[in-house]
């Protein structure tokens, strides 16, 4: 079977550069195709990805040529710890265009998360990989992935990731690490809108919005443009109700502050009003967050569900990666080899999610995977 001709995820691959220069016994092709099949079937590590393929090695040998049998989990090691992640990623990145399409119109939520385990020395955690992700919840797909050495510089990543993504007539949400002049200049200048959390890494802006926002709420935004949505949600044993406002007067902010933030034209607030019901004192807790965006008008529901939207990120890949994948347990450290394992997860995931013929969870679909070499089939190649 020849799994190019079958189309499917696995082609967009083939073009990756091998790092090895001499002595190569084992295709790279043939050691991509075992890893995502090892890690979609439950492996979370190098010696768990070299048994299963040996215990599936009649059936890879029907696609894959294997002039030298399974590599050992040492070779996998090698070869991903080497492998270099900025190609790894241009492959990823094409693969989820070709099947998910452009992110035109959807919401593109970026964040980032620690490898917790991944430092290589135990005297020296401050070297764990860190990774930030684009996530778009409106079909579960993780678009693209860069690496950054700690959460400090996730700064320098977001320009980076953005620059491998598509955002023309997308939402790219961030939280308050990303509220920088030059992210917003890059999402204005390719074509998209951005919704940032505002606090005190941007001072004068935050207390700009902070006083504006606080007086038009005490005024009940008396002669001032603004939107309004309150919605009141009863779960997991508490109450909450959120208030949304939106106004597009950002001109109260002062040419000044205004010239220095590209595209700037809606400023929003949102109240979340909570009460534990288990709490017999009646304890009431109120936040309010604040938010700048380049999106016109007042649409204050649009806003809610773009902040709302922005925590899928944590609910549905980083939860995920962490229960189903057990990333944070992972022990992989050298060179590049946390960042290439964290990405063969995040492809498995994709193809899980993507997957609608069984209605059953992530865990679920892994096992199903592992014994049903059809259905692992049709994830490589649908």
């Amino acid at each position: 079977m020849d799994v190019q001709a079958t189309g499917g995820m696995l082609r967009y691959f083939l073009g990756l550069p091998d790092p090895r220069a001499v002595n190569v016994i084992h295709k790279l092709h043939d050691i991509v195709v075992l890893a995502v099949c090892g890690v979609i079937c439950g492996a979370g590590g190098w010696a768990e990805v070299e048994m299963f393929a040996k215990s599936k090695l009649a059936w890879f040998g029907t696609f894959l040529d294997l002039p030298a049998g399974v590599p050992s989990h040492d070779t996998f090691g090698r070869v991903f710890a080497a492998l270099c992640p900025d190609a790894f990623e241009r492959c990823f990145v094409a693969w989820v265009a070709g099947v998910a399409g452009t992110s035109g119109g959807r919401l593109i939520a970026i964040d980032g998360k620690s490898i917790r385990r991944s430092f290589e020395h135990a005297w020296d955690k401050s070297g764990m990989t860190h990774l930030v992700s684009a996530f778009v919840s409106a079909n579960h797909m993780v678009f693209g992935q860069v690496a950054v050495n700690d959460k400090s510089n996730e700064i320098d990543a977001i320009p980076r990731l953005l620059a491998l993504l598509d955002v023309e007539g997308a939402t790219v949400t961030l939280d308050a690490i990303g509220c920088q002049r030059e992210v917003a200049r890059e999402v204005v200048e390719r074509g998209g809108d951005y919704v940032l959390a505002v606090k005190q890494n941007q001072p004068a802006l935050h207390a700009k919005v902070k006083a504006l926002l606080d007086e038009a709420i005490l005024d009940g935004f008396a002669g001032m443009s603004h939107g309004h949505v309150e919605r009141t949600d009863d779960a997991h044993g508490r109450v909450e109700t959120r208030r949304t406002w939106v106004t597009d007067e950002v001109n109260w902010l002062g040419d000044d502050l205004l010239a220095r933030w590209p595209g700037l034209a809606s400023l929003a607030v949102i109240e979340s009003v909570r009460q534990d019901l288990g709490d017999l004192t009646g304890k009431v807790t109120t936040e309010r967050r604040y938010y700048v965006s380049s999106h016109k008008g007042t649409d204050a529901q649009a806003m809610n569900d773009a902040v709302r939207g922005h925590w899928s990120v944590e609910n549905q890949l980083h939860w995920q990666l962490d229960v189903s994948f057990r990333e944070d347990e992972r022990r992989i450290r050298k060179r590049h080899g946390a960042e290439n394992f964290s990405r063969l997860c995040r492809l498995a995931l994709n193809l899980l999610k993507r997957d609608k013929s069984v209605k059953i969870g992530v865990h679920g679909k892994r096992l199903k995977a592992g014994w049903d070499e059809h259905y692992l089939l049709r994830l490589l190649t649908t």
